[in-house]
């Protein structure tokens, strides 16, 4: 008998059941499976949740202008963690703004961090006319500091710039700017 335990702590004979028989498959009724009615095309659109890699459905849904424009929504740099809980980890920073918290929803999640507010703690911003990018304080009541001086009011992002906010500490690498722009590539 080779015995398995499943996640709430059950133990069941793998060789007799595929998953654990206390637990069930609560709701699964085979007899009456439905096909889900398929959603109007035009009304919604499949989008890419920003921080977690997954999708969802989202209508009426704000598209950045770079994306209407070229099709995509592409990357045009990184935040790197340095330092602290997500040390090693990376941030896709896309065109426009990019508000900064431990929700979810955010387009740049650190969610390791408790002493960084859950919805934009900060923002960076790519402004794709001037190939520019900029840190700015967002709604949080923690402070931003860009290079070890406190992000009080926007401020200008160069390359390898330190940003710290709560215990976590980002190195910026951009990829747009004077030598490529998604915008004007193959064009």
């Amino acid at each position: 008998m080779k015995l398995i335990r499943c996640e709430r702590g059950h133990y069941y004979d793998s060789r007799q059941h595929s998953s654990c028989p206390t637990c069930g498959v609560p709701g699964l009724d085979v007899q009456n499976t439905q096909a889900k009615p398929a959603a109007p095309e035009a009304e919604s659109m499949v989008t890419q949740v920003r921080g977690q890699g997954g999708v969802q459905a989202d209508v009426g849904v704000t598209v950045a202008m770079v994306r209407k424009k070229i099709g995509i929504d592409p990357v045009v740099g990184w935040l790197v963690c340095i330092d602290g809980p997500e040390k090693g980890r990376d941030y896709r920073v896309r065109s426009e703004r990019n508000g900064i918290g431990r929700g979810s929803d955010m387009a740049i999640c650190i969610n390791g961090d408790e002493a960084i507010s859950r919805e934009n703690h900060a923002y960076i911003s790519f402004n794709p006319r001037k190939a520019s990018f900029r840190i700015a304080p967002g709604d949080g009541r923690g402070m931003i500091y860009l290079n070890g001086e406190e992000v009080d009011v926007p401020m200008p992002l160069q390359a390898y710039d330190r940003i710290e906010l709560g215990q976590t500490h980002l190195l910026f690498v951009p990829l747009c700017g004077e030598k490529f722009n998604w915008e004007t590539q193959g064009a």
